[in-house]
C-alpha cells in the first residue's frame, strides 16, 4: 500500500471491468477510500472484495449513470457512507459499432447520456462536496478517437468524446478559483476483458504491431496516470486531456524508415 491518495475518497465509475476496476484497484493502493460505481453488481463485488482483500477501503454502488438520478445516487451514497468526495472520476462510457446509416436514435442518446451527459450530472452533483476539499479533482476517460484518431463505424462515439474535450478545457477554466482540477486521459487501444476474448486475437496483434511501442497498452497504464493526476504531484495540472496510446497516433505520413536504407 502507498499513501499518495491516503484517505481520500474516489467516486469511479464504470469501476467493474477494464479499465476503470483497474483506476478503483490503484487508488485503493494509493491510500483512498473507494466507491465503485458499476451498473453490473457482481462486477463491482468483485472489486470490492479484491481491494478488502489487500487491505483497503471500498464499497459497491450499483447505479447506471445514463440517468441524471443515477449519478446524483451515486454521490448522494457517496456522502452518506464516506461523509465527502474528493476524486470523482468518470469511466463509465457506451460505444456500439454502427455505421452511420445503421445508427439508431437509442445508440446515438445513450452514447451521449453515459459519455456526455453524465459528465455534467456527476458534476453537478458533486460540486458542493468537492467545493469542500482540499484537493478535489475532476477526472474523466476519454478516448483518442474523440481528437487524434478516426474509426469507421464509431462516428457517434468519436463526436462524443470530442464533447468530453471540450466539457474538460471549459470546466477547468470555470472551475479555477474553486481550486479544482479537471483533466483527462485519452487511451488508446488497450487490452480489456472485452476485446482478449479469443476471436479478437487477430486484431489485437494487428493493433499491437501498429503501436510504435509495439503492444497494446493494459488498464493498469490508465490507471497509473489517472493515480498522477489524482495526486498532490499533478496539483498544478488542469484543462489536459492526456494521450495514453503508445504512440499509436502520431503522424506517419513522413516515414523515413520506409525510404532509406538505414
Amino acid at each position: 500500500m502507498a499513501d499518495k491518495l491516503k484517505n481520500r475518497v474516489a467516486l469511479v465509475t464504470g469501476a467493474g471491468l477494464g479499465i476503470g476496476r483497474a483506476i478503483a484497484l490503484r487508488f485503493a493502493a494509493e491510500g483512498a477510500k473507494v466507491v465503485v460505481g458499476t451498473r453490473t453488481a457482481a462486477d463491482g463485488e468483485a472489486v470490492v472484495a479484491e481491494i478488502k482483500k489487500s487491505g483497503g477501503a471500498a464499497v459497491l454502488v450499483a447505479a447506471d449513470v445514463a440517468t441524471r438520478a443515477a449519478c446524483t445516487q451515486l454521490v448522494n451514497e457517496t456522502k452518506r457512507i464516506y461523509g465527502g468526495l474528493d476524486i470523482l472520476t468518470h469511466n463509465a462510457a457506451y460505444c456500439p459499432y454502427a455505421r452511420i446509416e445503421d445508427l439508431t436514435d437509442a445508440d446515438l442518446d445513450r452514447t451521449f447520456d453515459v459519455n456526455v451527459k453524465a459528465c455534467f450530472w456527476l458534476t453537478q452533483a458533486a460540486l458542493p462536496l468537492l467545493k469542500e476539499s482540499k484537493a478535489a479533482r475532476i477526472l474523466i476517460t476519454s478516448s483518442i478517437s474523440g481528437n487524434n484518431a478516426s474509426a469507421k463505424g464509431l462516428v457517434h462515439y468519436s463526436a462524443s468524446k470530442a464533447g468530453v474535450t471540450g466539457f474538460v478545457r471549459n470546466l477547468a477554466l470555470e472551475l479555477g478559483k474553486s481550486k479544482i482540477t479537471v483533466n483527462a486521459v485519452e487511451p488508446g487501444f488497450i487490452r480489456t476483458e472485452r476485446n482478449s476474448a479469443p476471436h479478437m486475437a487477430d486484431f489485437l496483434k494487428a493493433a499491437a504491431q501498429r503501436t510504435p511501442l509495439g503492444r497494446a497498452g493494459e488498464s493498469e497504464d490508465i490507471a497509473g496516470a489517472m493515480a498522477f493526476l489524482a495526486s498532490d504531484d499533478a496539483s498544478f495540472i488542469t484543462g489536459q486531456s492526456i494521450l495514453i496510446d503508445g504512440g499509436i497516433s502520431l503522424p506517419s505520413s513522413l516515414d523515413i524508415e520506409a525510404v532509406t536504407d538505414t
